[in-house]
């Protein structure tokens, strides 16, 4: 089974995300290395939302988006956990 992390993201996401994109990328990256995230980015045009593509348990989806940076600091105003039936993989 695979779960969507959806990010809704702030009004001014593009400007304050310099300053914390190091330690967000790495916290996605450590999960993809572990196998628990397939794929993850923001919808542009405009910037108001991300996703990522997790086989992990709810729970370790759960923990991620609570440690996240972006969720801490505010660049992220909600965020979302949904299962994802894959019809074609």
């Amino acid at each position: 089974m695979h779960l969507l992390l959806e990010y809704t993201l702030a009004d001014d996401y593009l400007q304050r995300r310099e300053a914390l994109r190091a330690d967000h990328l790495a916290l996605v990256r450590a999960a993809h290395e572990r196998g628990e995230v397939l794929l993850a980015g923001a919808l542009p045009d405009p910037y108001d939302r991300a996703l990522m593509v997790w086989t992990a348990p709810r729970e370790v989806v759960e923990r991620f988006a609570a440690a996240d940076p972006y969720v801490v600091h505010g660049l992220v105003t909600s965020w979302t956990v949904r299962p994802w039936n894959v019809v074609v993989p």
